[in-house]
């Protein structure tokens, strides 16, 4: 935990704030931090800042905040995602965010099995718990809009078109002709499928709507790869 998220209802004052559960655990056994000693916090969706320790309970912790700083840039991208295996969905999810992605689209595609769509893991408070990790790992505050879309021809022919414009499309496809660009300057709006990668008539449906395959190489990466690969590629 690099950085401690705070809500609204952590407030008991302007400037004091009172964590419970998971956090001030981890306060206490990761950090080991003693009153006086000062933390790196943020508030969701607002400025970053230092925390001081007043103090230190078995149930509680005390810190006086003070927010005074802008959180990382997001990166410009809107991140459309084939559902993942349920024991690596948490992974891609904080991982993403750490990196700076605030939208994302979980969608179906023939190769995601039926049984993905059942997994516990996309409730919305552990999503939302996942995405919290990822703004702790990087220093962040601004939680990420996530969505799911069980359809995907309606998705891909009803949404996505108005979901792109003014953006890259680029479609992450295993064999594409052309390769990722690097280092991009403009908002992109990337899809990666599942691992195996959208099946033909998928991929067609996606270049129809203006996605551009493109490829980073003979290799096939697991999802959690390939979406850290292709981030820090394009930016």
């Amino acid at each position: 935990m690099n950085l401690i998220v705070l809500f609204d209802e952590d407030f008991v004052a302007d400037d004091r704030v009172v964590l419970l559960g998971r956090r001030a655990e981890h306060v206490r056994a990761v950090h080991r931090a003693k009153v006086g000693e000062s933390l790196t916090v943020g508030i969701a969706d607002g400025k970053t800042g230092r925390g001081e320790v007043l103090r230190i309970d078995d149930d509680e912790l005390e810190l006086r905040v003070e927010l005074d700083r802008d959180p990382p840039p997001p990166l410009p991208v809107t991140l459309i995602l084939a559902l993942p295996r349920p024991k690596v969905l948490n992974r891609v999810i904080a991982s993403a965010t750490s990196l700076g992605v605030k939208r994302m689209f979980l969608i179906n595609a023939w190769r995601v099995e039926k049984s993905y769509w059942s997994t516990p893991r996309l409730a919305p408070d552990n999503i939302r718990t996942q995405a919290i990790l990822g703004l702790e790992q990087a220093r962040d505050t601004r939680l990420p809009s996530i969505e799911t879309r069980r359809l995907f021809r309606p998705f891909v022919e009803d949404e996505l078109p108005a979901i792109a414009t003014g953006t890259r499309a680029l479609l992450a496809h295993p064999g594409a002709a052309s390769e990722c660009p690097r280092a991009l300057s403009e908002a992109v709006t990337l899809a990666i499928g599942p691992e195996g990668g959208f099946i033909e008539a998928e991929v067609a449906s996606l270049q129809r709507v203006g996605f551009e395959p493109v490829s980073l190489g003979p290799r096939v990466l697991r999802v959690e790869t390939a979406v850290a690969a292709l981030l820090a590629r394009l930016f």
